[in-house]
């Protein structure tokens, strides 16, 4: 026989079993004094048993998984920003690059140069501003008023009579003249006021000049033409009239003059005026008089040019060119130079402290969120997942391990790809073998906890992989793929097999991802589709390879494991035949009897077996206190007394578990050991404890029930309930002396309707169909094993003889020949109830 050991998986289970084992609700009693093994005297002992036991109170499962969780989501989140917490080296012009500065993430870095072009280019299309002021409308008061005081003093001179008063107003003259001109805002002209002064102030000349004037003004002079033509090269200018203050686009230079031409334009309309006026020899006047007045009236405002050309350029918007997540910012040995210290400080100024510290609990948040989420729909198929805390530790144990080595892979495939020019290490991406978690996950809990699992480790590759939609697919469809591939394994060649098919649909996916960046009958596209075949491959070898320790370090029990314990050649079992053979034939029967039954109740036939095979190895300590082992001697409960009996029954439950923990069967069958007889009451030991009472002259109702009862705890899963059913109904089936299919029908419902009446299947998922499909296997089964056979005629006598069931002493009968009318409506109301 093998030794436990102790071992790494030993104290792993320990561990499970002490901190996070919900599904166990066994009742502990204290063992009354004098009967335990030993007691602590070591003081230190005690205490370390009362601080473990406050921190195994204390790191509860629900507590446990939570802490899981966030340390998990945080952690994640800062491998999916390695660059969060650290800021990029210094640089200066000229320096060398120590190593390679990848961007943390996308940002956007302002062209200076383009946007500086473009201001420029803005700027120079602003068209110049030029002020129009028409003189005219301002001088032609002034021309009125000059010539209305010229023809005033003619007549104050016409009215003058003695020479005194001529010699005082040829003195007023000078005074005349200066005051003409002076209105006028012309320097003074002696030879054109004498002949306005001999003309005698003409209205004709006033309104010819006051119409040249006007005319010359209306078109515009500009005091130098050359800077005109330049504002026209752009264009055009904008003519802004400062007495309106309408403002229009000129694009015409010829309309405009300057002085001297302006001057030619009056000198030309001479012939005009002759034709015009009464006296055609008042034109020179009306000439000379025109071109002392006219003046630029079209002036260039610098400052509102300016101001709108700043406008132009504020109104530019910056250029940049965005740096994407991981681009490569300066290469090692690299000379720094403007265009690297330009991205560096992009790299540095484009967030906050508060923002790059800020996401990674923020990202830990989302990705707690998406986890929990996805694992609660999982979990609405999986009930016992909550139970159990080796699920959620192993799911998360899966998930972190795979996340790490394809964060880490991800630095190592760039290495490699580093040494190819034609290569880059999103084609290597491929070969990393995410599916992997979905077929361990798949294996321990079922397709759709696999699937499940699928989707949140998609995320995050796809995440580490740059956030690309079409590596999200990619992970995403190989790991289902995975984890529908060993639904229903029972061989480590499944493993292999679906590790090709994996491999066989990366190679396909593989390349047609690159397709969709573009890189499509490239070597690249052929490194692709071989890392998805390897990557596949890899799959079926990591988990052939790993399944056997995570059996052993978490006791899960796969198809594979029960069909190695379902061999009969197993050690216990043949131990078990030989000490034991009355109780190693009960159990090879009880499995034929949940085998067949268990595929109708969606169970799994294969653990129900082979539970049933182990459910009583622990009456090999003690196996002549049993019935079926006891062939024909004395009965050694006779001179026990009923307590003392019904302990002995109880304990083959205990040391059925230690030997299960002893060899290794695994937490399932362990569990199925302990709960198959429930809680329920050892009634032949009871009924004689309370007969032994009133003989005594005692109650019966002194007896306490509870001390004949198992300690539990009942069925938590459909497999022990059906072992439960099938241990109490074979047990009860060798009472009947005459085993008629009508007789076994009776007694199956009898056993199963008291079973579910007492509580035993409270715990369980078994329903009423379930127990109808239970009660019909189980008369099926039975009925062929107690089948009828022809009686020769040299047959000896047939005897009977009542049997008592002291192997558990649950709900045995004794057959007491025909069924009397009550027995067959307690019957007719079992059968009633189960609906047959």
């Amino acid at each position: 026989m093998r030794e436990a050991r102790s071992s790494w998986p030993n104290l792993i289970l320990i561990f499970y079993k002490n901190a996070m084992n919900v599904s166990s609700k066994t009742k502990v009693k204290p063992l009354p004094k004098g009967k335990s093994s030993g007691t602590f005297k070591n003081k230190d002992l005690a205490l370390k048993r009362k601080l473990a036991s406050l921190f195994h109170k204390w790191m509860g499962i629900d507590r446990l998984r939570w802490i899981i969780l966030a340390a998990l989501s945080l952690f994640v989140a800062v491998l999916l920003f390695p660059n969060i917490l650290t800021r990029p080296p210094v640089y200066n012009l000229g320096d060398i690059a120590e190593r390679d500065i990848k961007a943390s993430h996308d940002f956007l870095i302002e062209n200076t140069a383009l946007t500086e072009k473009n201001r420029e280019n803005a700027a120079r299309k602003v068209l110049g501003v030029y002020d129009f002021d028409n003189i005219a409308l301002n001088l032609v008061p002034a021309i009125r008023k000059s010539f209305s005081m010229g023809r005033e003093y003619l007549k104050t001179i016409s009215a003058n009579s003695t020479d005194q008063e001529v010699r005082a107003d040829l003195s007023s003259t000078e005074v005349v003249k200066n005051r003409f001109f002076a209105t006028l805002e012309i320097p003074p002209n002696e030879r054109l006021f004498a002949k306005l002064l001999k003309s005698g102030f003409p209205a004709e000349v006033e309104d010819a000049t006051i119409g040249l004037v006007g005319k010359i003004s209306r078109l515009g002079i500009v005091g130098n033409m050359s800077i005109l033509k330049k504002q026209f090269e752009k264009g055009g200018i904008i003519l802004h009239d400062i007495n309106t203050r309408k403002e229009t686009r000129v694009t015409n230079p010829e309309r405009f003059f300057d002085l001297k031409g302006a001057r030619d334009f009056i000198k030309r309309q001479k012939k005009d005026l002759e034709q015009n006026l009464q006296n055609p020899k008042l034109s020179s006047i009306v000439i000379d008089l025109a071109q002392s007045l006219i003046r630029p009236n079209l002036t260039f405002n610098q400052r509102e040019t300016e101001l709108r050309k700043e406008v132009a350029q504020e109104s530019v918007k910056p250029v940049y060119f965005k740096i994407k997540k991981g681009e490569m910012l300066v290469r090692e040995g690299e000379r720094i130079g403007p265009q690297h210290l330009l991205r560096l400080s992009g790299e540095i100024k484009s967030q906050k402290p508060i923002e790059r510290i800020g996401r990674v609990p923020a990202m830990a948040l989302l990705i707690g969120l998406f986890i929990l989420v996805i694992q609660l729909v999982g979990i609405r198929s999986t009930p016992l997942f909550l139970k159990d805390g080796r699920n959620f530790v192993f799911n998360t144990l899966t998930l972190f391990t795979i996340f790490v080595f394809f964060w880490a892979y991800g630095f190592v495939a760039e290495e490699v790809a580093r040494g190819f020019t034609h290569l880059s290490s999103k084609a290597l991406l491929f070969a990393m073998p995410v599916a992997s978690g979905a077929m361990l996950i798949s294996v321990f809990q079922g397709t759709l906890m696999g699937v499940t699992f699928s989707l949140v480790i998609s995320v995050l590759a796809s995440l580490v992989a740059g956030g690309r939609v079409e590596f999200f697919i990619f992970f995403f469809t190989t790991s289902v793929v995975a984890a529908y591939g060993v639904r229903s394994c029972r061989e480590r060649g499944v493993f292999i097999k679906t590790g090709l098919v994996v491999g066989l649909i990366g190679m396909i996916l593989a390349p047609a991802v690159k397709m969709v960046n573009g890189s499509i009958y490239s070597v690249e596209s052929v490194v692709a589709s071989a890392s998805g075949f390897t990557g596949g491959l890899l799959c079926g070898v990591i988990v052939t390879g790993i399944l056997p320790l995570i059996e052993m370090a978490f006791g899960f029990t796969t198809d594979i494991k029960l069909l190695e314990l379902g061999n009969l050649d197993q050690p216990l079992l043949r131990e078990l035949m030989v000490q034991a053979p009355g109780t190693y034939h009960h159990s090879v029967i009880i499995s034929n009897m949940v085998e067949a039954t268990a595929k109708a109740v969606h169970a799994n036939p294969l653990l129900a077996k082979v539970s049933a095979y182990y459910h009583d190895i622990g009456k090999m300590k003690k196996p002549l206190y049993f019935i079926e082992n006891q062939m024909g001697t004395e009965n050694k409960h006779e001179k026990l007394a009923p307590s003392m009996s019904s302990l002995i029954l109880i304990s083959h439950v205990k040391d059925g578990v230690e030997l299960a923990a002893k060899y290794k069967l695994g937490r399932e069958i362990s569990d199925i050991i302990q709960q198959h007889h429930g809680t329920s009451l050892i009634s032949y030991f009871y009924q004689k404890a309370k007969d032994r009472m009133v003989s005594k002259g005692g109650k019966p109702v002194e007896i306490n029930q509870e001390d004949f009862r198992y300690p539990g705890p009942k069925p938590q899963t459909k497999e022990a309930g059906l072992v439960m059913l099938a241990d109490m109904v074979e047990a009860a089936s060798r009472t009947l002396s005459d085993p008629t299919p009508a007789r076994i029908q009776g007694l199956v419902q009898k056993i199963i309707n008291k079973a579910f009446s007492d509580g035993q299947l409270d715990e369980c998922e078994l329903s009423l169909k379930d127990l109808h499909e239970i009660a019909k296997g189980f008369n099926k089964t039975l009925s062929g094993i107690f089948h009828h056979r022809i009686e020769y005629p040299e047959a000896a006598q047939k005897t009977s003889k009542k049997a008592k069931n002291e192997n558990t002493g649950s709900f045995g009968t004794e057959d007491s020949g025909p069924e009397k009318p009550e027995d067959s409506a307690e019957v007719n109301k079992s059968l009633k109830r189960l609906g047959l």
